[in-house]
């Protein structure tokens, strides 16, 4: 006669079958390898939140599959989050934290300049290392920051360019008030006017802000050719909304966004956004076999109905170059890992990638793609190859650059 388990035997059996398992799982490590710690700095909450908070499960899936092949050099890697709470000064506490109390052997997050200009005092006192993983102004480099996302000339100028070779030269800038938008919106500016462009009008709201009215009415009455934004967070849901409350379609004033990729779309709607513009170096659509497998195995780990944007795959590569590099070296020592970290390459889901040995930046492929009602982007331009970072635009020197950064600094809340 068969027996059936009782619901307790039922319960025993199954806790004992799971930490079988668990054991199986992790002694490949062995004892005497305790977890290799990597520090994550994103906002899980506050008006940052719907863009951050993808990038940590990016950061999860690196983490995993690394686990899953015996992590580095027989030691497991573990990951320790830490919400940032859309504070620039908040997040520089919380990398102190990681680093001098939990010990981690790198750290990877930030979004906002502000944020990470926050984070760098800190990581460049300890000597440590930070990957950031977000377009930005450039006008920067640490000997203690390796940067995945895009710099000027590998994302805004280009795009910039594009838009006044398709849509005509009157255009209007519209931004968030801080340093990357100010910043970004002067070197559009410089490109553009030299190229006989007119500036209309430049406005700037503060982070977060979800008053657009203003500044819809402003582009309605200029009617520019197409509008260039640099806005961040929830600002730009409301600016959307409001652009189409007021009946401004794509198709009558494009918008081209530096902020915008499918996480966006997905919170916001794509209905807002369908037809407009964005510059990225990654977006899930790109034509790929390595592509391809990346989205496969991301929504196999975190759904079916998630996506997956271009600070997600700078996150995923990020992490990839510092287990490339400490697998090389046999050892997570910051001193030695970032030696060999400007020689390091990896063939992206947006392509292949490399470190600059001179700026610490990535080599990029630059991509323009226009948003559908699908909630994806359709690719139409993009470069002939990876882009050579410059985060110090040619046409001025270093020290100008700076100074120009420092006044436009000031003039941002």
């Amino acid at each position: 006669m068969k027996k059936t388990l009782t619901g307790n035997s039922s319960r025993i059996l199954g806790a004992v079958v799971a930490a079988l398992l668990f054991t199986l799982a992790y002694s490949q490590y062995g004892e005497d390898k305790p977890p290799i710690r990597i520090g994550v700095l994103h906002s899980l909450t506050g008006t940052m939140a719907s863009s951050e908070a993808p990038l940590v499960d990016a950061i999860r899936l690196a983490v995993e599959e690394a686990n899953e092949v015996g992590g580095l050099n027989g030691a497991p890697v573990e990951m320790v989050v830490a919400d940032c709470r859309s504070d620039a000064m908040y997040c520089a506490q919380q990398a102190e934290k990681l680093i001098a109390q939990d010990k981690v052997q790198a750290l990877f997050g930030c979004w906002t300049s502000a944020c990470r200009k926050a984070v760098k005092p800190v990581v460049e006192k300890h000597r440590h290392l930070l990957f950031y993983p977000v377009q930005y102004e450039g006008l920067e480099q640490s000997p203690d920051i390796v940067y995945t996302g895009a710099a000027p000339n590998q994302q805004i100028i280009p795009m910039a360019l594009w838009a006044m070779r398709q849509r005509g030269k009157r255009f209007y800038l519209i931004g968030s008030d801080y340093v990357f938008p100010r910043t970004a919106n002067r070197m559009v500016a410089d490109v553009l006017l030299a190229q006989g462009g007119q500036l209309l009008g430049e406005r700037y709201v503060p982070l977060g802000d979800s008053d657009m009215a203003a500044v819809v009415q402003d582009i309605a009455r200029l009617h520019p050719d197409f509008v260039l934004n640099t806005l961040n967070g929830d600002s730009n849901r409301h600016f959307f909304r409001a652009l189409h409350d007021a009946g401004i379609a794509a198709d009558q004033i494009p918008v081209f966004s530096t902020s915008i990729a499918e996480v966006e779309l997905a919170a916001m709607g794509p209905e807002l956004v369908a037809g407009h513009y964005a510059g990225w170096n990654y977006f899930q659509s790109v034509d790929s076999p390595e592509n391809q497998a990346f989205v496969a195995r991301f929504k196999r780990r975190f759904g079916p109905q998630r996506v997956l944007d271009d600070p997600m795959e700078a996150s995923y590569v990020g992490v990839q170059l510092w287990l490339n590099s400490v697998r090389e070296l046999g050892t997570s020592d910051l001193t030695l890992v970032k030696t060999v970290l400007p020689h390091q390459s990896v063939l992206g889901p947006g392509g292949m990638l490399a470190v600059d040995f001179g700026n610490g930046h990535l080599w990029k492929t630059v991509r323009i793609a226009q948003a559908g009602p699908d909630g994806q982007f359709r690719i139409v331009w993009q470069s002939g190859g990876a882009v050579r970072p410059a985060p110090f635009p040619f046409y001025r020197g270093h020290a100008e650059w700076l100074a120009v950064q420092q006044s436009l600094s000031g003039e941002a809340r």
